[in-house]
C-alpha cells in the first residue's frame, strides 16, 4: 500500500515538473500566427471556428497554411474547415504544397468527392502536376482501390498532364507497397514499351516482390534489370539486402555488401541498419554490435536510422544500460533521437512490465524529441492498464498542450480505458470530439460504447452519436 502510493505520488511529481516545463511553452502561442492558429483549432473543433480566425486578427500566409495543415494531418474535415477559411481571405493564395497536403488529407479519411474538387480547382489554377496524381493513386492503393489508383493513372492527360515515367513509377511503387504487386507487374509488362524503364522502375518491383515475399521472382526482375543493360544502383542493392534479412536468410544479405565492396560500390547507413536490426531481431547481439563497429571502421557515419536498429537489438536481449549509453553516445555526435527512438525505448519496458521506468523515459524523452501518435497511444494504453486513468488523462492533456492532433488509435485507446473504467459520460464526449474531427471510431470501439449505452439504459445518447456517425459517413463528400 505505501509502495504503491509513492509510485503514485512519484507520477504526480513527475507531471508537476512537467507541467511548469510547460507554463514557459504556452507563451509561444502568441509570438507567431501558426501557433495562435492551432489554439484555435485545438478549441473551436467545429462551430464557431471561422468566427474564432476572424476575429483573432491573423493574417496567413503559405509557410503559416502548410504548416497548420501539416500539422493536422489527422483531423481530416476541421483542416479543411481551415484550408477554406485560409482561401478566402484577403491577399493569400493557397500553394501548391497546401493543396497536396490538404489532399493527403482528405484522402486519409476517404473525402474523395473533395479531393477531386480540389483537383479541379488545381486544374483552373493551371496547378496541378504529376506529384498531385501520384498523391492520388497512392491513397487510392492504401485504401485497397486498385482500379481507382489506377483510373487516376488514365485519366492524367485529360487533366493536361501527361503521364511519364515519373508518374508510371508513382503508380507501380503505390501498388506494390499496398501489396498488390501482380496487378503492378501486369501493369509494368503491359506498358514498358511506352514507358523505358529505368533502375527506380527495377527497384519499385523488386521491393514490392520482396514485400509479398517471392524472392525468386524478385530476383528474376534484378536479372532482367541487369540483362536490360539497367544497371543496379545503391538503392537496388539496400532493397535487395532489406528483402533477404527481412526473409531471414541475413547471410545472402551480407553477399550482396561483398559483392557490392567488390564492384567499389560502399554500403549505406541504411544498409548497415538492415543487418544491425536483423541481427538483433535474431538475438545475435554480438554481430549486431561488430556491424555497427565495422560501419564504423569503413568511415559511415551512423545516422539516427542505424542508432535506433542499434538500440532495438538492445531491447530484444534487455541490455537497458546499454540502451542508455547508445543515447549518450548520440547526443554526444550530434544525432537527435526521434519518435522512433522512444517508441523502440517504451514499447520493450512496457512489454517488460517496467511501466515506471517507461514513464520515466517518457519524461526524458519528451525534452529532446516530439513524440507521434504512436507514443501518445502507448503511454494512454499503459496508464488505462494499469487502471490509472488520471495519468491516462494527464498525457491526453500533454498532447493536446502540445497541439498534437490524435489519432484513430490514440483515441480509441482512451475511449477503451474509460469503457473500462465504467466511465461511459466521458467516453462519449471523447467518441464525440472524435468524430468531430472527421475520424470515425474502429467497430470495436464503438460496439463497445454502444453495449455500455444499452445496459444503462441510455438510448438517447446512443442515437445521438449514431446520427453524428451517419452524417460523418453519409455525408456526400465520398466517391
Amino acid at each position: 500500500m505505501i509502495n504503491n502510493l509513492c509510485c503514485r505520488n512519484k507520477l504526480v511529481l513527475g507531471w508537476m515538473m512537467l507541467a511548469r516545463m510547460y507554463s514557459r511553452e504556452t507563451i509561444k502561442e502568441y509570438l507567431n500566427p501558426t501557433e495562435g492558429i492551432c489554439k484555435i483549432l485545438m478549441s473551436h473543433p467545429k462551430s464557431g471556428l471561422d468566427t474564432a480566425l476572424d476575429q483573432s486578427g491573423i493574417r496567413v500566409s503559405p509557410d503559416v497554411v502548410e504548416e497548420v495543415i501539416k500539422r493536422f494531418e489527422n483531423a481530416g474535415m476541421l483542416t479543411f474547415r481551415f484550408f477554406e477559411w485560409a482561401g478566402m481571405q484577403r491577399n493569400y493564395e493557397h500553394s501548391i504544397r497546401a493543396y497536396h497536403t490538404m489532399i493527403e488529407s482528405l484522402a486519409k479519411i476517404r473525402q474523395y468527392k473533395i479531393v477531386w474538387d480540389l483537383v479541379n480547382i488545381m486544374r483552373s489554377k493551371r496547378m496541378l502536376n504529376i506529384e498531385t496524381f501520384c498523391i492520388i493513386m497512392r491513397k487510392y492503393a492504401r485504401a485497397q482501390k486498385v482500379d481507382e489508383a489506377i483510373y487516376t493513372f488514365n485519366i492524367m492527360e485529360t487533366y493536361g498532364v501527361p503521364p511519364n515515367l515519373a508518374a508510371f513509377n508513382g503508380l507501380l511503387s503505390a501498388l506494390c507497397k499496398s501489396k498488390n504487386v501482380r496487378k503492378a507487374q501486369e501493369i509494368f509488362d503491359s506498358m514498358k514499351e511506352r514507358f523505358t524503364p529505368e533502375s527506380k522502375t527495377y527497384s519499385i518491383l523488386i521491393e514490392g516482390w520482396g514485400r509479398d515475399p517471392n524472392l525468386p521472382k524478385a530476383r528474376e526482375i534484378f536479372r532482367e534489370m541487369v540483362d536490360m543493360g539497367c544497371n543496379p544502383d545503391i538503392v537496388t542493392y539496400g532493397i535487395m539486402v532489406d528483402i533477404f534479412c527481412k526473409a531471414g536468410r541475413v547471410e545472402e544479405g551480407v553477399e550482396i555488401v561483398t559483392d557490392m565492396d567488390a564492384k567499389g560500390c560502399k554500403p549505406t547507413s541504411f544498409i548497415y541498419s538492415v543487418l544491425i536490426h536483423t541481427y538483433g531481431i535474431e538475438n545475435q547481439i554480438e554481430r549486431a554490435v561488430e556491424t555497427f563497429l565495422e560501419m564504423e571502421r569503413n568511415g559511415v557515419e551512423a545516422d539516427v536510422a542505424v542508432y535506433n536498429a542499434l538500440i532495438s537489438a538492445f531491447c530484444k536481449v534487455k541490455k537497458f544500460q546499454n540502451i542508455y549509453r547508445v543515447l549518450n553516445e548520440m547526443e554526444s555526435k550530434g544525432v537527435r533521437p526521434n519518435s522512433r527512438t522512444c517508441n523502440i525505448i517504451l514499447n520493450s519496458l512496457i512489454g517488460q512490465g517496467q511501466t515506471d521506468e517507461a514513464f520515466r523515459v517518457f519524461r526524458k524523452m519528451i525534452k529532446i524529441c516530439d513524440p507521434d501518435a504512436d507514443t501518445y497511444t502507448m503511454m494512454i494504453k499503459m496508464f488505462c492498464a494499469r487502471d490509472e486513468l488520471e495519468m491516462a488523462r494527464e498525457v491526453w492533456n500533454y498532447m493536446k498542450l502540445k497541439q498534437f492532433v490524435p489519432s484513430m488509435h490514440t483515441f480509441s485507446a482512451l475511449i477503451n480505458g474509460l469503457c473500462d473504467n465504467g466511465d461511459v459520460s466521458k467516453a462519449c464526449v471523447l467518441l464525440e470530439e472524435m468524430i468531430e474531427k472527421g475520424l470515425r471510431p474502429s467497430r470495436v470501439t464503438f460496439g463497445r460504447l454502444r453495449q455500455l449505452l444499452i445496459k444503462e439504459g441510455r438510448q438517447d445518447v446512443l442515437e445521438f452519436l449514431n446520427q453524428k456517425l451517419n452524417l460523418l459517413v453519409k455525408e456526400p463528400l465520398f466517391d
